[in-house]
């Protein structure tokens, strides 16, 4: 990724109308003349926690956490990096990017990775062309057909067909310039086994382009038609520029539609997702038949705060759905419900058969993890023998005790009842002391309870956002304060010394790279907005903090021995002013 220089970056940034860049994720409405607030773009919630400063353009959740600028906010909600951000925010408002001297090593991997990049765009094209226009294509159109797929739906994912011929691509690329070792380096291309032939990787295959979330083609899964072609279905190559396990295809085309959503549909295959655009669904993304990875998890939660699981309802469907909650559970990054199909059809076969609203009801009535975790624990048992109703009543106890009462856990209840043919009361009794599996679904940690550090932390924040919602008498009150002894951790020290020089504008010179400052200086600017300018309720909260560091270091010495009476008398001096300013 080229380097710009810090003026380009400014440029950007001043460019961009926040407010809109923000409110195209989630609904905004004015709280102050310089705060908005809304639901949260980054995880589920009923009432609003999330704030922006249109201003200095930053934003902080206080449900989740997620807080930094705008292009924190690029970076998180369209899967990008930080060039990646820069560019798409300048492409958008219309700023010219001034690049910095490079590495000339930089420069070269930067223009082999362009290369690459066209040489992939060329080649996916060529396909498409080939797809619509050859008669070898036949077979592969009248299957797209078969599937209920319509040519409009299929250019707009850029299906194409690979020529059988050996060397199609290899030839036309030559001719346009490109190398041998560029077709290999873009996986197009492979060598013979003894080495004295290269060849076409995909050849008799309909192609489906595997893009990154800014819809730049990075590789194909390719699928055969006949089934004495395998594997059935063949993907590039792992390499520096594709890696699949960070990948879900057709995340360009879902983005907008699932952040209006709120829900991103996680399918199976690759014609699914076409489907369910084409009856309306445009918010449908597949994982490429593989179990799900971290890196496509964080993909999954830029798309939306949501994920409903619509995976094919044979066996191995169903075990792919129980090692995504699994995965979902450990890293606690998504809220998901389940879809449940009919036996024996995919989300193709639902639309084609019973039409895009029978589709929409399925997912509309997506059930809740306990509920499927239930249901699938009782179909997996021999519910006729004594010993497999125990073994039911283990699967499924984990999933409704993490409920804790409620609706929903008294609807379990009664399904197993019915289930096991016993009373809800005897149910309840052999649920609560059934021995439990290990849950496959989010467990609730037991919260932990606020320490004297963390009691402490949170008043250094709020005086911190204090000073900006006083500037004039917040820098004064920073410059006068030993910043070092006074902040008890690394990060809000640097956030003081930081907000020191720079409480005007918080948002305009935070450093790059450094995004838990980022965070904690937005959250701060939030916070600030909903503060009183106060300069009197500044200075109590700063004697408070002189409070807590004089007893550190009071508590200091007597440890170590040394004499603490000037300390302690300075201590009484700080809390008769408290005293005094609070008559």
């Amino acid at each position: 990724m080229p380097r710009y220089t810090d003026a380009s970056r400014e440029r950007v940034r001043d460019a961009v109308d926040f407010a809109e860049l923000v409110g195209a994720r989630t609904e905004l409405r004015q709280a102050g003349p310089r705060r908005m607030t809304g639901l949260c773009p980054f995880h589920e919630e009923r009432t609003p926690s999330f704030g922006i400063d249109p201003v200095e353009k930053l934003y902080h959740c206080f449900g989740c956490g997620a807080g930094g600028d705008l292009f924190t906010f690029a970076m998180e909600t369209e899967g990008l990096d930080f060039g990646g951000a820069l560019e798409v925010l300048a492409t958008r408002a219309g700023v010219e990017l001034e690049r910095e001297a490079e590495d000339p090593r930089d420069a070269e991997r930067r223009g082999l990775r362009e290369r690459l990049l066209a040489l992939l765009e060329r080649t996916a094209a060529y396909y498409v062309r080939v797809l619509w226009e050859s008669a070898e294509a036949s077979g592969a159109r009248a299957y797209l057909a078969e599937r209920g797929l319509q040519e409009a739906a299929l250019r707009e994912y850029r299906v194409g067909f690979s020529p059988r011929g050996w060397d199609r691509v290899l030839a036309a690329s030559r001719r346009a310039g490109f190398g041998e070792g560029e077709l290999q380096a873009a996986g197009l291309t492979a060598r013979a086994r003894d080495g004295q032939r290269t060849f076409d990787r995909f050849r008799g295959r309909i192609m489906f382009p595997l893009a990154d979330e800014r819809g730049r083609v990075l590789g194909f899964g390719a699928r055969a038609l006949d089934p004495d072609d395998q594997p059935k279905y063949l993907n590039t190559s792992e390499s520096e520029l594709f890696h699949k396990g960070s990948l879900v295809y057709g995340a360009d085309l879902a983005r907008a539609a699932a952040a209006k959503a709120g829900r991103v549909v996680l399918v199976e295959g690759y014609t699914d997702v076409i489907a369910l655009r084409q009856a309306g669904i445009p918010e449908a993304v597949c994982s490429m038949g593989t179990a799900l990875t971290e890196r496509q998890l964080d993909a999954l939660r830029r798309l939306a705060p949501t994920v409903l699981l619509c995976q094919d309802p044979d066996t191995a469907g169903q075990e792919a759905v129980g090692k995504a909650l699994e995965l979902m559970a450990r890293t606690g990054r998504l809220e998901s419900r389940v879809v449940r199909l009919p036996a024996g059809r995919d989300p193709a076969d639902v639309v084609l058969a019973d039409g895009a609203d029978a589709m929409r009801a399925l997912l509309d009535g997506a059930v809740p993890v306990a509920r499927f975790e239930v249901e699938r624990g009782l179909e997996r048992a021999d519910l006729e023998s004594p010993e497999g109703r125990d073994r039911a009543l283990r699967a499924v106890a984990p999933a409704i005790a993490r409920l804790g009462g409620g609706v929903l856990a008294s609807e379990l209840v009664r399904l197993v009842a019915g289930r096991l043919r016993l009373s809800e009361e005897e149910t309840r009794e052999a649920l609560r002391t059934a021995p439990r599996h290990a849950p496959a679904g989010p467990a609730t940690a037991p919260r932990r309870a606020a320490t004297s550090a963390d009691r402490r932390e949170e008043s250094e924040r709020l005086f911190l956002a204090r000073c900006l919602a006083v500037p004039v008498a917040g820098r004064e009150a920073l410059a006068e304060m030993d910043l070092d002894a006074i902040f008890s951790t690394d990060l809000i020290r640097r956030a003081a010394h930081y907000l020191a020089e720079h409480s005007e504008h918080p948002g305009q010179s935070l450093p790059k790279g450094a995004d838990d400052l980022a965070r904690l200086v937005a959250e701060l600017v939030i916070r600030a907005g909903e503060l009183s300018a106060s300069p009197a309720a500044l200075a109590l909260e700063r004697l408070a903090l002189e409070k807590d560091r004089l007893d550190r270091a009071i508590a200091a010495s007597r440890a170590s021995g040394a004499p603490s009476h000037e300390l302690a008398v300075e201590r009484q001096r700080v809390l008769d002013e408290i005293r005094h300013r609070l008559v």
